[in-house]
């Protein structure tokens, strides 16, 4: 790969990581889908780079399957739901924002120092790839975390698998069908999750972890 397309890969797989600290700004739940869609879209693009500099076919249909289901079809189911149940409102989360940036970039930090000693003999691209990869799964754990209501630790779902197929593109070789079993999985647990919130929103009406758990008698 020449110079130029390794910064460009380079660049791309920052901007993933980028969305990922957006999506844990965010505190508006349109805000928080809008830049879900384009973190996706971002990765669409990641792997046809990765398709165009590596002579890669199948990564071409890596990126078609993740513009048409994480960048379409899931942002514009999410905001079907939002509708459907009424969700229009802030984004309530158990830490504040500044205190949610400095974990995030501690996760980054320790991404980089788990990945790179560990994948020495790789190549400089796929090492650095693996560990923006590795945050990405991390900060996407840690909105899962830090949230209170199940809409948006669907999302830090969401963009922990992102994660993954960041990773599974950032190395050559890696057959599609990995790929596409990690897309497949997701529209399932999609599918349930759905399920899940319309079952939940008509037995409790409300979404919120904290409310809940006091229902349960965990919280007074």
């Amino acid at each position: 790969m020449s110079t130029l397309g390794y910064d460009i890969a380079h660049l791309l797989d920052g901007a993933v990581l980028l969305f990922s600290f957006m999506l844990l700004y965010q505190r508006r739940m349109s805000g928080l889908i809008s830049v879900f869609a384009l973190q996706s879209v971002t990765l669409a693009v990641v792997a046809a780079w990765g398709a165009y500099t590596r002579h890669a076919p199948h990564l071409y249909a890596s990126a078609a399957i993740v513009v048409v289901v994480k960048a379409v079809l899931i942002p514009v189911a999410l905001h079907k739901i939002m509708t459907r149940l009424g969700i229009h409102r802030t984004v309530d989360a158990a830490m504040s924002i500044g205190s949610s940036m400095i974990a995030g970039a501690s996760l980054v930090a320790l991404s980089i120092m788990l990945v790179l000693p560990v994948t020495f003999a790789s190549a400089a691209l796929t090492r650095e790839s693996l560990a923006l990869a590795l945050s990405t799964v991390l900060l996407g754990l840690l909105m899962m975390i830090t949230r209170r209501n199940a809409v948006t630790q669907v999302i830090g779902f969401m963009s922990l698998e992102n994660g993954l197929i960041l990773a599974a593109v950032g190395v050559e070789g890696m057959p599609l069908v990995v790929e596409m079993s990690i897309a497949f999985s997701v529209m399932v647990a999609f599918i349930i999750f759905g399920i899940f919130f319309f079952q939940i929103r008509e037995r409790f009406d409300s979404l919120d972890l904290p409310y809940l758990e006091s229902f349960r008698g965990e919280r007074r």
